[in-house]
C-alpha cells in the first residue's frame, strides 16, 4: 500500500511541477508571449515556429491554445493561421518531453536550491518569478525520479505482474485511458512522462504505453474544446479545428502502430526514448501533413461555427474572455477594455442630459436611465473577472493596473447612479411640470455640461495611457470646475432677488442639478489619483502646512 501511495504522490508532483512552470512563465513573459504570437501571424511557417517556442516556454500547448483562440474570438487573426500555431505548439510540448527524458537526476537538487534562494530574495519580482519556474523545473526532474523509485517494488510483486498480463490489447481502449488521463491531469507532457516512466519500468507494455500516448494527443485537444465550451463560437473554431487534425492523426498512427513500433525498436535502443520518441514523431507528421491543409480546415470551422448575428448583446460584457483567465496579462488588458466599454455606456448617459433638457423628453430621459442597469450589470461583471485572475501569477505592474480598473469601474458605476438621479429629478421637477431653465441659467448648465463631457474623455485617456501629465491636467480640471460651480450658484441666488420667474420656477432643481454635475466631475477626476499615487506625485495633505501652522490654537481648530 505504501508503494502505491509513493507512486500517486509522485505523479502529483508531476502536475504540479509542469502547473508551477506553466504560470511561472506566463508571469515572467506576460505581453511578450502575445507579443510573439501576434507578429507571427502573418506567414504560417513563421505561425508554426512562434507556436513552438511559446509553448516550449510555457510548457502547455493547451495555454498557448486558449491565448490563441482568444485572438481568433476578437477577429484579431484567421482560424487557419491560428491552427498554424497549435501545429507548432504541439510540437513544442513534444520537444519538451524529450528534454526531460534526458538523465538530469543531478540537475534536479541544483534546480530547486537555486529556484527557492532567487524566489524568496525576490518575491515579487520578475526574478522571484522566474525562481519559481526553476523550482518547478527541479520538480518534474525529481517527481520522475521518485515515480521510477516508486514503481520498481510494484513491477516486482506477483500480483502486478498477472494483472499486466491479464491487460487487454486493445488500443482503442488505450486511447480512451490515454485522453481521460490528460483531461484530468491537465497536462499531456505530465502524462507522456508517466507513461514513459511506467513502461520503463516494466508496468505498462509498450505498445499499450504508445496507445496511451495517442490518447494523451487527443485529450490535450479536448481539453481546449472543454475550457472553450462556454465561449462563442468564434472562439471555439481553433480548438475544434486542432481536435480535427489530432483525431486524423490518431487514426493514421493506429492503423500504422504495428510498423512504427518496430521502427522505434530498431533506431531508438530504450523504451523510454521510444515513447517520447513517438509522441515527438506523431506531432511532427501531424505537423508536416497538415500545414498545407490549415486553410481548408479553418475555412470548414469557420462555417460550421458561424458569426453571431449584428448588434447581438452590444451592451452586454463583450470583451471579459474567459479564455484569458490562464494568462494574466491578457486578462487584465480584456478587463481594460470591458471598463471602457463601461465609460462609453456612462458617456452616452451624459450626454443625453443635455436633449433631455432641451426637449423635454421624456422617453428619451426613461432610455437613458434604464442604461444605468447595464453600467451596474457591466461593473459587477468586470469585478467577478477580476477576482477569478490569479493574484500570484501578477507582477507589481499588473497588480496596480488591477487596482486601477476597480477604481475606475467604481467612479463610473457610482456616476450612472448620479446620471440616473438627476435624469429622474428632471423628470419630476421640470419635463413633468412643463417649465423650464431661463436663457442664462441654461447656457451656465450647457457649459457645465461641455467641461463634463471633455473631462470624461481626459480621464479614459489617462486610464489608457497612464500619462502624469494628463492625470495633473484632470486634477487642476476639478479645481477650475469647483470655482465654476460656486460662480454658477452665486449667479442663480442675484437672478432670484431680480425675481426672475423662470429661475423662482426651477431654483431648486438648478441648484441641485450644478451641484450633481460637480459631484460626477469629482468621479471623474478621481481616476487620476491611483495614477498619480502610483508616480508619487500626491501629497499626504492638500493643506498648505506653511499657512496652517500660522495659525492660532483658536483658529486651526474648531469646536467638535
Amino acid at each position: 500500500m505504501i508503494h502505491l501511495l509513493n507512486l500517486l504522490a509522485a505523479i502529483a508532483l508531476l502536475v504540479w511541477g509542469t502547473h508551477i512552470v506553466r504560470t511561472g512563465m506566463l508571469r515572467v513573459f506576460g505581453e511578450n508571449l502575445r507579443r510573439i504570437l501576434a507578429l507571427s501571424f502573418g506567414n504560417r511557417f513563421r505561425s508554426l515556429i512562434a507556436g513552438l517556442g511559446v509553448t516550449s516556454m510555457v510548457q502547455s500547448s493547451t495555454a498557448t491554445c486558449l491565448i490563441v483562440a482568444s485572438f481568433v474570438g476578437k477577429n484579431l487573426v484567421t482560424t487557419s493561421a491560428a491552427l498554424a500555431v497549435m501545429l507548432g505548439a504541439d510540437v513544442g510540448t513534444s520537444l519538451m518531453a524529450v528534454v526531460f527524458s534526458l538523465d538530469l537526476s543531478w540537475l534536479s537538487p541544483l534546480l530547486i536550491f537555486v529556484g527557492v534562494v532567487v524566489f524568496i530574495s525576490r518575491q515579487n519580482s520578475g526574478v522571484g518569478a522566474f525562481g519559481r519556474v526553476l523550482i518547478g523545473l527541479g520538480l518534474i526532474t525529481l517527481a520522475l525520479q521518485l515515480i521510477v523509485a516508486a514503481t520498481r517494488p510494484l513491477t516486482e510483486s506477483p500480483e502486478v505482474r498477472a494483472l499486466l498480463v491479464a491487460l487487454p490489447n486493445e488500443i482503442l481502449l488505450d486511447v480512451v485511458v490515454g485522453a481521460v488521463l490528460t483531461v484530468l491531469s491537465y497536462s499531456s507532457l505530465a502524462v507522456v512522462l508517466l507513461i514513459a516512466t511506467l513502461a520503463t519500468s516494466a508496468v505498462l507494455p509498450v505498445t499499450v504505453a504508445l496507445g496511451l500516448v495517442i490518447g494523451a494527443n487527443i485529450g490535450s485537444g479536448l481539453l481546449a474544446m472543454i475550457a472553450t465550451a462556454n465561449a462563442t463560437p468564434q472562439v471555439r473554431r481553433l480548438p475544434l479545428g486542432n481536435l480535427i487534425f489530432k483525431s486524423l492523426g490518431a487514426v493514421l498512427f493506429i492503423v500504422f502502430l504495428p510498423q512504427v513500433h518496430v521502427l522505434l525498436q530498431q533506431v531508438l535502443p530504450s523504451v523510454h526514448q521510444q515513447i517520447v520518441g513517438f509522441h515527438l514523431i506523431f506531432n511532427l507528421v501531424l505537423a508536416a501533413l497538415f500545414i498545407g491543409c490549415t486553410g481548408l480546415v479553418g475555412r470548414t470551422v469557420d462555417r460550421w461555427l458561424g458569426d453571431p448575428g449584428p448588434g447581438a448583446g452590444s451592451l452586454r460584457p463583450r470583451h471579459l474572455d474567459p479564455l484569458a483567465l490562464t494568462m494574466p496579462s491578457l486578462a487584465i488588458s480584456c478587463a481594460a477594455r470591458e471598463a471602457l466599454h463601461q465609460a462609453d455606456i456612462v458617456e452616452t448617459m451624459l450626454r443625453g442630459i443635455l436633449p433631455v433638457l432641451r426637449k423635454n423628453d421624456l422617453k428619451l430621459s426613461e432610455e437613458l436611465r434604464k442604461l444605468d442597469d447595464t453600467v451596474d450589470e457591466l461593473y459587477s461583471a468586470i469585478k467577478f473577472y477580476l477576482t477569478q485572475i490569479s493574484g500570484e501569477a501578477l507582477s507589481k505592474q499588473e497588480s496596480r493596473r488591477w487596482t486601477d480598473i476597480v477604481s475606475f469601474t467604481i467612479n463610473m458605476e457610482q456616476i450612472g447612479d448620479i446620471i440616473e438621479r438627476v435624469l429622474q429629478d428632471i423628470e419630476d421637477k421640470l419635463v413633468k411640470k412643463s417649465r423650464s431653465f431661463s436663457e442664462a441659467g441654461m447656457a451656465e448648465i450647457i457649459h457645465l455640461h461641455e467641461r463634463l463631457l471633455s473631462n470624461l474623455r481626459l480621464a479614459m485617456s489617462v486610464f489608457l495611457d497612464g500619462h502624469v501629465r494628463d492625470a495633473k491636467r484632470l486634477l487642476e480640471e476639478k479645481a477650475h470646475f469647483r470655482d465654476l460651480e460656486h460662480e454658477y450658484a452665486a449667479n442663480h441666488i442675484a437672478r432670484l432677488r431680480d425675481n426672475t420667474a423662470q429661475s423662482i420656477e426651477t431654483s431648486s432643481l438648478h441648484l441641485d442639478l450644478i451641484s450633481d454635475l460637480k459631484r460626477i466631475n469629482s468621479h471623474i477626476c478621481g481616476v487620476a489619483y491611483p495614477i498619480l499615487e502610483s508616480a508619487g506625485a500626491l501629497t499626504a495633505t492638500r493643506i498648505r502646512q506653511s499657512q496652517f501652522a500660522a495659525l492660532g490654537p483658536a483658529e486651526g481648530a474648531r469646536e467638535p
